[in-house]
């Protein structure tokens, strides 16, 4: 409000445009802080008609279909807590790292992460037949390092009898059940996805260095060319494997691998992963 002589007249700013976000983007903008998180659950809930909430901020009872984030889900011990409570849906992939907490909502597209990850869990599965280097797991095994202060359900995770009997790796059973993969796995694999690029290639890499797992893969089938990493582990951070016509050497598991990909009979990409000595 301005006056001019004498008499009071209105000034009228333009306000700024906003950033339309997207539905994930919004709620991976609310997890990122405990208060925002309980803020975004009780303005959910209220919109769904049930608004009742107890001395903490929480619903007395839940809502069907309703997803639930606790505040103590930014602490480690309580997001570990709460994903592996019933009230978890079982198969939607989610991560913690250090204080932050991520819901992947996005689909997996099949061609560039479905359609690559059969063809790599098969030739692991087999090499373990071959060599019996531990247990290997694809999809949903949650991952926590309690020192690095992350928790994750990786793509794929392998744990090697040597680290189980040294004390490096652990399963946390719940209710008679090894629900969780506690300490420094020697190996874990994530494929990139549009959702992940960050996640996957800057936050993760630094967590499992953190970590101290032993050996990262990367893969990336987004483009017109794979991006296929093998990473080591150093003190200053991981290297990456170099490439002999695609050859890229494991040092955990003593051999090397190559991702190809070719077109199937109706133009789709199909892949395959090689190993040799």
């Amino acid at each position: 409000m301005t006056k001019k002589n004498g008499n009071a007249t209105a000034t009228h700013r333009k306000r700024p445009e906003r950033t339309k976000l997207s539905a994930e983007e919004t709620i991976k903008r609310m997890m990122s802080f405990p208060e925002r998180s309980a803020a975004f659950t009780a303005a959910v809930r209220k919109r769904n008609g049930h608004s009742s909430l107890n001395d903490n901020g929480e619903a007395d009872t839940m809502d069907p279909g309703l997803l639930h984030i606790p505040r103590s889900a930014h602490t480690l011990a309580g997001f570990r807590e709460w994903v592996l409570s019933d009230e978890f849906p079982e198969k939607l992939p989610v991560t913690f790292i250090r204080g932050e907490v991520y819901l992947d909502m996005s689909k997996e597209a099949i061609r560039t992460h479905a359609a690559v990850k059969t063809p790599v869990a098969g030739t692991l599965f087999n090499l373990n037949q071959e060599i019996d280097f531990g247990d290997f797991y694809i999809n949903g095994v949650l991952v926590t390092n309690v020192p690095a202060q992350v928790s994750n359900n990786p793509d794929m995770v392998a744990v090697f009898w040597e680290s189980l009997e040294a004390g490096r790796v652990r399963y946390v059973t719940k209710k008679v059940h090894e629900m969780e993969i506690e300490g420094s796995p020697d190996w874990i694999l994530e494929i990139v996805s549009t959702s992940s690029v960050v996640k996957d290639l800057q936050q993760l890499r630094q967590a499992y260095h953190e970590a101290g797992i032993r050996e990262y893969w990367l893969i990336d089938a987004r483009g017109d060319e794979i991006m296929f990493q093998i990473l080591h582990w150093r003190k200053t951070g991981y290297a990456a494997s170099p490439s002999d016509d695609g050859w890229l050497r494991s040092r955990v598991f003593g051999r090397e691998f190559r991702l190809i990909r070719k077109r199937d009979r109706r133009g789709a990409w199909k892949y395959e992963l090689q190993v040799r000595a």
